[in-house]
């Protein structure tokens, strides 16, 4: 299950093609992730989007070093330097939220590719060695590895951010919607 806000590009790219890849960076990757931060592949950038500092970008791969390669199953291209990737068909979405607008979407895995320096065992049971595998997590707009956090992100710092973190309603007019409703 992915959840994703509907005002993204990837929302809309996996409604139409029902495809994707998942492709899963190691810790090392930070630097290059975060340089992807408060960009958009819609164009025109959503107005709220744009109120937090978002541009549009049309090559995310150019602007954070990555390199495509082909995928097997799937259209979309998978990042060379991620050390996981998962090739996947969308099976079903739909919206959720109550104060968000969001997307949930249900995708099966078809094609799994891990580098093979993060595997052990024989050749019929390979499984992914944990002491190997450095994942970088994003938690919250901030960047972690299995430790501790491992790089600043400029998305936490972000006026998207901030109004994440402040709502979108004072408290003089929450205390007015509360008192309005009893």
């Amino acid at each position: 299950m992915l959840g994703l806000g509907q005002m993204g590009q990837t929302s809309d790219n996996l409604i139409r093609t029902r495809e994707c890849v998942i492709n899963l960076p190691s810790e090392d990757l930070v630097t290059q992730v975060d340089r992807l931060a408060l960009t958009t592949g819609k164009n025109p950038v959503p107005e709220k989007k744009r109120q937090w500092g978002y541009r549009y970008e049309p090559d995310k791969f150019d602007v954070a070093g990555f390199t495509p390669m082909e995928s097997e199953s799937v259209a979309p291209p998978r990042i060379r330097e991620c050390p996981v990737q998962m090739e996947g068909v969308v099976h079903d979405f739909r919206p959720f939220g109550k104060n968000v607008s969001a997307n949930m979407f249900e995708v099966h895995i078809v094609k799994l590719h891990v580098d093979e320096k993060l595997l052990v065992g024989d050749g019929r049971r390979h499984h992914i060695d944990p002491v190997r595998w450095h994942p970088l997590i994003m938690s919250f707009c901030r960047f972690f590895g299995l430790g501790g956090e491992v790089h600043p992100s400029r998305l936490a710092e972000s006026d998207f951010m901030k109004f994440m973190t402040q709502g979108t309603t004072s408290q003089k007019e929450d205390l007015y919607i509360a008192h309005q409703q009893k």
